[in-house]
C-alpha cells in the first residue's frame, strides 16, 4: 500500500508540472520561445503524463485559444516542435525505447488535442499546408519544410508509424534486437490481422492495440477539417484525405487491409464465457472501433469519382480502389461473416441478464457495408448469392424498429433504407425474401407465421404509421423497395397483406391526397406493388386477394376520385391518435387544382385490379351464398384454387428501380458520417469543445 500511494504521488507531481509548464507557455504572451530550446518544449511530451484524458484534462480548451489568439508563435512552435518528434522516433524505427515510445504517444495525444482548434479557425486552416514561417528545416528529417507541407510530413509519419516493429506491429520471431535496426517497416508481410490478403495469424498484446488506437484516433483528428466548413461549402476537397489516399501514401494497402481485417476478425465474445467482459478489459475493441470510423471517412472521400474508374485509369482514392479490386470468394466469406457476426452481436439474447458483451458501433458497420456493396459489385452479387443477405437483413430491420420513433436515429433510419434499396435493386434479394422467417428477434410487431418479405413489410408498416415525423421524406423509398421485390413474393401471410392494404386505403383517402403536390406517388408505388403480385404471383397469394376483395370499395373509390378539390378539405395537422393513420402535414403555401388532379388521376395503373374484382367478387360472392361460407379460411381456400389465366391484361414488364447517389444525398451522408464519428469520440472530447459548422451541436 505504501508503494502505491508512492506512486500515485509520484505521478501527482509530475502532472502538476506538466500544468505548470502549460500555465507557463500560455502566460508567455509578449514572448516568443526559441525553437531550439529543447529543455522548455521537451515539458510537454517527455513522459509526465501517460494518458489521453490526462492531457485533454491539462490542456484546457481556455489555454489553447489563449495560444492561439495572443501567442500564435508559441503556437506554431509547439505543434511543429510535436511533428519533429515524430519525425526523429519514425527515424529511430524500430529501435525505440520504452521511454521513447511514450514521447511519441504523448506527442500523438497532444497533437490530437491541439488540430481541432488549428481547424476552428478559419485563419489557421491553412498553416498545416503553407510554407513554414519558422526555421525548422534542420530538425526535420528528411523533409525539407520548404518543400513539403507539414500536414503531408504529418501524416506520411503516422502513416510510417502505424506499422513500427514493437510499437503497432509484433515483430518476426526470427528478428532479434542486434537485426532489428535494419527491418524494414515498409513489408506488406506485417498487416495487423488474418484475413484478406494476408493468411498468417499472430498474437497481438494489449499494449500493441492501444497504441494503434491512440495513432488512428489522431490520423481521424486530421481528416476532421471537413467539419468546419458549413453544409454548402463540406464538399470542398479535403487535402488530408487526398494525400493519404493518394499513392504518395506507401502504406496504403497494407492499412486498408489491416483496418478492414481488424473489423471482420474480431469477436466480441471472446472465449464465450458470461460476464467476460466485466472482468477483463478488451483493447481489441476500442480499435475496431475506430478502425471502422477511419475506413468508414476514407471509403466517402471522392466516392464519385469512383463511378468512372476503369482498368486503365488512375485511382484517386487507392483505398476505395483497393476495395473496388476484391474478387475472391474465401476474402468475400471472411468479410461477410464478420459483419454478420457484428451486426448480430446486438441482438443476442441470453438466459443471463447482460452476461455477453454488445458493441456499439452498429451504424459504422452498416455504412461499410453500404459502401462494399456499392464500390464492389462482385461482392454485392456474393452477397445475394446465398441465403446470408437474410442475416444482414433481419439487424437492419431490428435497427429500424427499434430507432423509430427516436429523433436522434434519423440517419441511421436513412442509411438502413438506403441499404435496403440498394439491394432491392436485384432479383435475387426478392427471391432470398421467400425463406420462411424462423429466428424470433425481438420486435415491436404483430405475431405472424411468414416468411422474411412478410417481416420486411410489417417493419415498414410500422415505420409509416408509427415512427418519427422526420421519417416521412423516405417513404417514397420504402415503398419502391417493396415495389422492387413485389414481382418474386411468392406467399405473404394474410397480416402483411392486411397492413399493405391499410396503407393503400390511408395514402387514398381524398383529404390525403389533396394535402400536398407529391402524396398521390406513394398511391401509384402501392398500386404497382399490388399489380406485380397480381401478374406474377398470383397463385401463391390468396391471402391478399383475399384483402384486395375485402376492401374493393377502396379501389371503386378510387377510380371515381372527385377531380373537384374546391369541396375536400386540407388537414392541418397530424389526424387521429392511434398511430394508425397518416402523419404527413399540408403543405399550406399549396392549393390543389382540377387541372392537377386529372393530370394524374387518368394515369392510375387501376386496370389490371379492376379487372380481378370483376372476374373473382362475383365468383366469391356465388359459393358464399352457394355454400353458406362464413369462415375467411375457406374462402382463402377457395382462391387458391383458382386462375385468372387469360383474363388479366398483357403483364406489363417488370421495373427496378435502382439506388441512384447525387450530390444531396452525398452531403447528407457526409453530415451523418462525421455527426456519427463526433458523437462517439466524447472520452476524451476531440471535437466538443471547438465550434463545429458542418452540422448543430446541441449542448446540455
Amino acid at each position: 500500500i505504501d508503494k502505491l500511494i508512492t506512486v500515485k504521488q509520484w505521478y501527482q507531481r509530475r502532472v502538476r508540472g506538466f500544468r505548470r509548464a502549460i500555465v507557463n507557455l500560455t502566460g508567455r504572451t509578449n514572448q516568443t520561445i526559441d525553437t531550439s530550446d529543447d529543455a522548455f518544449w521537451d515539458q510537454f511530451w517527455s513522459g509526465t503524463v501517460n494518458n489521453i484524458n490526462d492531457i485533454f484534462a491539462l490542456v484546457t480548451a481556455d489555454d489553447i485559444h489563449t495560444l492561439r489568439e495572443e501567442s500564435p508563435a508559441n503556437f506554431m512552435t509547439l505543434i511543429y516542435k510535436a511533428v519533429e518528434k515524430l519525425d526523429s522516433s519514425v527515424i529511430a524505427g524500430p529501435s525505440m525505447s520504452l521511454s521513447e515510445q511514450t514521447i511519441v504517444l504523448n506527442c500523438v495525444r497532444l497533437l490530437t488535442r491541439l488540430i481541432p482548434f488549428v481547424f476552428e479557425s478559419e485563419e489557421w486552416r491553412s498553416f498545416f499546408w503553407s510554407k513554414n514561417s519558422i526555421d525548422l528545416e534542420d530538425s526535420l528529417h528528411g523533409e525539407a519544410c520548404g518543400n513539403a507541407p507539414l500536414a503531408q510530413i504529418l501524416l506520411k509519419k503516422l502513416s510510417d508509424l502505424l506499422f513500427c516493429p514493437d510499437f503497432t506491429i509484433v515483430a518476426p520471431a526470427n528478428i532479434g534486437p542486434d537485426t532489428l535496426e535494419d527491418f524494414s517497416i515498409e513489408s506488406i508481410q506485417h498487416i495487423w490481422e488474418k484475413g484478406v490478403g494476408f493468411a498468417y495469424s499472430r498474437k497481438t498484446p494489449p499494449q500493441i492495440d492501444s497504441n494503434r488506437t491512440e495513432i488512428l484516433k489522431l490520423v481521424l483528428t486530421c481528416f476532421s477539417e471537413t467539419m468546419y466548413y458549413a453544409p454548402p461549402d463540406s464538399s470542398q476537397p479535403n487535402l488530408w484525405l487526398s494525400y493519404f489516399t493518394s499513392n504518395e501514401n506507401k502504406h496504403a494497402l497494407p492499412l486498408f487491409t489491416s483496418l478492414l481485417n481488424v473489423i471482420c476478425a474480431y469477436d466480441p465474445q471472446g472465449y464465450g464465457l458470461p460476464y467476460q467482459h466485466v472482468v477483463f478489459s478488451d483493447f481489441r475493441e476500442q480499435l475496431v472501433e475506430v478502425s471502422a470510423q477511419v475506413l468508414m471517412v476514407i471509403l466517402d472521400h471522392e466516392s464519385a469519382s469512383m463511378q468512372s474508374i476503369d482498368e486503365k485509369s488512375t485511382p484517386t482514392n487507392y483505398f476505395t480502389y483497393f476495395l473496388s479490386r476484391i474478387h475472391r470468394e474465401e476474402d468475400f466469406h471472411f468479410i461477410l461473416s464478420g459483419l454478420i457476426k457484428l451486426l448480430n452481436n446486438p441482438l443476442m439474447q441470453t438466459y443471463l441478464p447482460n452476461s455477453c458483451k454488445k458493441i456499439g458501433f452498429h451504424e459504422e458497420l452498416l455504412v461499410l457495408f453500404w459502401k462494399m456493396c456499392d464500390y464492389n459489385k462482385k461482392f454485392l452479387f456474393y452477397v445475394l448469392k446465398t441465403s446470408d443477405v437474410l442475416d444482414i437483413l433481419v439487424p437492419i430491420l431490428y435497427y429500424l424498429t427499434e430507432s423509430r420513433n427516436d429523433p436522434g436515429k434519423v440517419g441511421l433510419m436513412h442509411v438502413g433504407v438506403f441499404i435496403l434499396l440498394l439491394l432491392s435493386g436485384e432479383r435475387n434479394f426478392g427471391v432470398r425474401l421467400n425463406k420462411l422467417y424462423l429466428t424470433r428477434v425481438p420486435m415491436d410487431l404483430p405475431i405472424f407465421t411468414g416468411n422474411h418479405a412478410d417481416l420486411l413489410i410489417l417493419v415498414f408498416h410500422k415505420i409509416i404509421t408509427c415512427g418519427h415525423l422526420r421519417l416521412q421524406p423516405l417513404f417514397d423509398c420504402i415503398l419502391t423497395i417493396i415495389v422492387n421485390i413485389s414481382p418474386y413474393l411468392k406467399q405473404m401471410c394474410m397480416v402483411s397483406a392486411s397492413k399493405l392494404m391499410h396503407l393503400l386505403e390511408a395514402f387514398s383517402t381524398p383529404w390525403f391526397l389533396f394535402a400536398n403536390q407529391t402524396n398521390y406517388h406513394l398511391v401509384f408505388f402501392l398500386l404497382e406493388i399490388f399489380n406485380n403480385i397480381i401478374q406474377y404471383q398470383f397463385d401463391g397469394n390468396a391471402h391478399l386477394m383475399y384483402s384486395i376483395i375485402r376492401k374493393r370499395h377502396v379501389f371503386h373509390q378510387l377510380s371515381n376520385l372527385p377531380e373537384d378539390p374546391a369541396t375536400v378539405s386540407k388537414p392541418s395537422k397530424k389526424r387521429g391518435g392511434d398511430g394508425e393513420d397518416d402523419q404527413l402535414y399540408s403543405n399550406d403555401e399549396w392549393q390543389p387544382t382540377k387541372e392537377w388532379v386529372a393530370l394524374w388521376r387518368k394515369k392510375l395503373p387501376l386496370q389490371t385490379i379492376m379487372r380481378l374484382l370483376q372476374v373473382l367478387v362475383p365468383q366469391v360472392e356465388k359459393i358464399c351464398i352457394d355454400k353458406n361460407l362464413t369462415d375467411e379460411s375457406e374462402i382463402i381456400s377457395f382462391l387458391q384454387n383458382g386462375t385468372l389465366v387469360g383474363l388479366l391484361p398483357v403483364p406489363h414488364p417488370i421495373l427496378m428501380r435502382k439506388y441512384q447517389p447525387n450530390a444531396a444525398t452525398s452531403v447528407w451522408f457526409r453530415r451523418y458520417m462525421w455527426g456519427l464519428v463526433f458523437l462517439r469520440n466524447t472520452a476524451p472530447p476531440i471535437w466538443c469543445e471547438t465550434t463545429i459548422k458542418l452540422f448543430e451541436v446541441q449542448k446540455m
